[in-house]
């Protein structure tokens, strides 16, 4: 039997890696990003003593960071789109560094809302950004799993934040850890800045071989580039939009439950302090961390094998919904933490095999210079539906029990992937006419 042919991106045998690089430096981003949201959660039992406010106006922060949130959604995928991901990244990241040191000034509810919605704002251009630089970086059968590579960046950001701000916290008090957490995204300005001089067909540090494989199937190449940028209002005259923006509005409030409420939900349940909910609070987002690498890994083998990226994307989502639904049964009725936190984990394991699948749907349907604006519009849509079904019901059905929100949970799953079945159509690259922008 003879030797396999050898991947013609690789004839020469020279390594190429310099997508994996930008790829990684985007995941820790993600990590970073998570580091400074996380941790008015995991500190509030100690600021909210320091500043007496109440679980009510917890929940009036959260909601005033994701309306910011929302915004800045939208206002960042376009913005993305026109300056691209390099310079784009530098100014998000340095604005909501600054956003998160900033909450070491607050004395008040005031105070907390306005950092914590400049933070909410310049935050969500991490999600458009990565899903651009995807496109940009990625021939489609292994897009699901680099955009599992920096959605794993959230969860190792949510495994590593509890214990890490726990322990600065306990060493520092919680205004020094806004103020060290904050740092970290300045320090990782610099990586970014030399690595990311500018897209694959330019270059200096790509091999000619890299050039060609990424050129070869991502929505970057020429016959793509001659495809229009999309505006926001050209962008939603697409179902395949709306498709991304009803799945997004019904699945995202499953991971921002967690987020925003799992240290209050330890608290309040279990009676923990801040150094229990360390101890306890990183274990579903190691679940997450696992269906962020498989649900990516999954949708691109199957590609590989010969599966349309249709088949392959649904296959995958429909695989996280079934993971989801048993899990947020058990942990409506965990009497335990232990066993709340693993019943959590397998939620979110799931929910990030749907959402790797979901997220990558901008590059699957439309060129290089419109993902920016439909993720970002994906994103706005997301946030709209977190405000509704985790910041604002949330706090009126955990006053009688956390039971009715776990079942809520479960609910939005299946409504999540109908409508993306139903208004998707065929995952495929929409023919945008020339001057429709």
């Amino acid at each position: 039997m003879s030797a396999p042919a050898p991947h013609p991106a690789n004839r020469s045998g020279r390594r190429f890696n310099l997508r994996w690089l930008i790829i990684g430096l985007i995941g820790l981003a993600t990590i970073i990003n998570y580091i400074d949201r996380a941790s008015l959660a995991v500190m509030w039992p100690a600021i909210s003593k320091d500043t007496n406010l109440s679980k009510d106006a917890y929940a009036s922060i959260i909601a005033t960071f994701m309306v910011c949130y929302a915004l800045g959604q939208a206002v960042s995928g376009r913005f993305f789109d026109r300056i691209g991901t390099r310079l784009g990244f530098v100014v998000t990241i340095a604005v909501w560094s600054t956003a998160c040191m900033a909450h070491g000034l607050a004395r008040s509810m005031m105070n907390l809302s306005a950092v914590r919605g400049l933070l909410g704002f310049s935050e969500a251009g991490n999600w458009p950004g990565a899903t651009k630089a995807v496109a940009e970086w990625f021939p489609r059968h292994e897009r699901a799993f680099a955009q599992g590579i920096f959605n794993a960046g959230a969860s190792l950001g949510a495994v590593i934040s509890a214990p890490l701000i726990a322990w600065l916290f306990l060493a520092f008090g919680w205004r020094a850890t806004f103020v060290v957490i904050g740092g970290l995204g300045f320090i990782w300005i610099i990586p970014w800045w030399l690595l990311a001089r500018s897209t694959p067909e330019k270059h200096p540090w790509i091999s000619a071989e890299e050039r060609d494989y990424i050129l070869d199937g991502t929505s970057t190449g020429s016959a793509a580039q001659a495809s229009p940028a999309l505006s926001w209002c050209a962008a939603l005259r697409y179902r395949q939009t709306w498709a991304i923006v009803a799945a997004r509005f019904f699945l995202d409030p499953i991971w921002w439950l967690f987020v925003n409420w799992l240290p209050i939900y330890l608290a309040d349940r279990f009676g923990f302090d801040v150094k229990h909910i360390g101890m306890f609070a990183w274990v579903p987002y190691l679940g997450a961390a696992i269906g962020s690498l498989a649900g990516g890994w999954y949708s691109g083998h199957k590609i590989r094998q010969g599966w349309t990226v249709d088949r392959a994307r649904k296959r995958a989502v429909m695989i996280g919904g079934v993971l989801t639904i048993p899990g947020f049964i058990m942990a409506a009725f965990a009497a335990q933490p232990w066993l709340a936190v693993l019943a959590m984990a397998l939620v979110l394991c799931g929910f990030q095999v749907m959402i790797n699948n979901i997220q990558t749907l901008p590059s699957d349907y439309f060129s290089g210079k419109s993902v920016g604006t439909v993720a970002g519009i994906g994103g706005m849509s997301a946030v709209l539906g977190v405000l509704v079904f985790s910041t604002w019901l949330i706090p009126t059905l955990s006053k009688i029990s956390y039971v009715p929100v776990f079942l809520l949970g479960a609910a939005l799953v299946p409504v999540g992937v109908g409508v993306l079945y139903l208004l998707g159509g065929t995952i495929q690259r929409v023919d945008v006419p020339t001057g429709k922008s």
